[in-house]
């Protein structure tokens, strides 16, 4: 073990319980998204933490079109002053929770139990900590840590990151980025695109008692769905060429339905329907040619029937990837293997990434966490402590020798 790897390891080994703390004390914030709550009390959180281990913090107020989210907003900070950079990128946004028990974090058996811990507050704190450590430790050398801090990664990440994009706050030339996302130990240096729609169909409403005289809004859902089940179907045998978890299917992924809905009542023949449609296609599709296909057979089936519907795209992000061999790669998987003590092994994420605002610029980006996918979104989503502070060793000596 180098000096650099024993520094380092004793520095976060110190600050285990004030790691343990600060993810306790986030996932006590209830930040779900949607719709959006409490994300500037969650940055002033952040802002609090960051401050105390000498990360400069700001918050940055954000403008939403949609006017969903509560007091949108993004933290940044920084670590050294030197002109090389590297990024550092988390989301402290968390999906929903299935019981409000699960913003009270349990420790037991070695890991932190509750909403966000593993997507992906814990691997915020291995962020903070591991930018921390590099910093105090004096390990950049002519270089600094930048590290982003969003609030809208489950809902499409266009207020935050976009931001960070339109106002020009991704320097090009950067080394590179990593973010804190629920990759298991794995390397995740591609990811799939998203394409995401919302169709709504328009009936007319009547008394149950003259039916004849309405337009079912919920059947003619059914028959447009029915194509667009099939299209879902094709689109799962279509396989990756890119290594992935053995777990995650090879296909492109089309959930349809996710969201749906219909009618005022039980009586009342229902004037309108919708459901959504959901895609994370494999970097081998075509999105921009599959939103197409997807909304043709909308059209089409809705032709069939008569039907008045209205299709809008809500979500369409490119796919990001940065090859193995690339020197970034090469540096992060070396890292990897140094701290697990195992060789880094490279996949696909099976969804979409935030490396993908980056990668668009030419930056080698990847995701890197703790966390595990399978519990992420779950009942008993958690973290392992320890592996929390060993990612968070990665971060730290992957920016030193990336900027040294």
């Amino acid at each position: 073990m180098t000096n650099h790897a024993a520094q380092v390891g004793a520095w976060l080994d110190e600050r285990a319980e004030e790691m343990a703390g600060l993810l306790e004390r986030l996932v006590a914030v209830g930040s779900e998204n949607p719709p959006g709550l409490a994300l500037g009390r969650c940055a002033r959180v952040l802002r609090e933490a960051m401050d105390r281990l000498g990360l400069s913090p700001e918050i940055i107020e954000l403008a939403d079109p949609s006017g969903e989210l509560e007091e949108p907003c993004l933290v940044r900070g920084t670590a050294g002053d030197g002109d090389g950079l590297v990024y550092f990128h988390g989301h402290f946004d968390v999906v929903p929770a299935q019981d409000r028990g699960q913003f009270t974090a349990v420790r037991r058996d070695g890991k932190i139990i509750g909403r966000g811990t593993a997507d992906m507050k814990g691997g915020i704190v291995s962020m903070l900590y591991g930018a921390a450590a590099a910093r105090e430790l004096g390990l950049l050398g002519d270089g600094r840590i930048v590290v982003h801090l969003v609030c809208d990664e489950e809902t499409g990440s266009v207020v935050g990151a976009g931001h960070l994009r339109a106002a020009g706050l991704i320097d090009p030339a950067a080394l590179a980025m990593v973010t804190a996302e629920p990759s298991g130990g794995a390397i995740w240096n591609a990811a799939r695109g998203a394409v995401s729609v919302r169709v709504d169909i328009r009936g007319r409403e009547a008394h149950v008692g003259q039916a004849n005289l309405g337009v079912n809004a919920f059947q003619q859902m059914l028959h447009i769905a029915r194509p667009v089940e099939r299209y879902a179907a094709e689109m799962a045998g279509r396989h990756t060429g890119l290594p992935m978890n053995a777990g995650d299917a090879r296909g492109s992924m089309v959930v349809v339905g996710g969201l749906s809905g219909a009618g005022s009542n039980f009586n009342v023949v229902p004037g309108s329907a919708f459901f959504t449609v959901d895609g994370r296609y494999n970097p081998e599709e075509d999105l921009e040619g599959e939103l197409k296909r997807l909304t043709g057979l909308v059209e089409e089936a809705a032709r069939e029937i008569g039907a008045d519907v209205s299709i809008r795209t809500t979500q369409l992000q490119p796919s990001a990837g940065t090859g193995r061999d690339h020197p970034a790669a090469v540096a992060l998987a070396r890292v990897v293997g140094d701290v697990e003590g195992a060789p880094a092994r490279f996949e696909m994420c099976a969804g979409i990434l935030e490396t993908r605002w980056y990668a668009q610029l030419g930056i080698p980006a990847f995701g890197y966490g703790a966390g595990r996918l399978d519990v992420s979104h779950g009942p008993d989503e958690y973290v392992d402590e320890a592996a929390m502070r060993r990612c968070a060793a990665v971060y730290a000596r992957y920016a030193s020798d990336m900027l040294s």
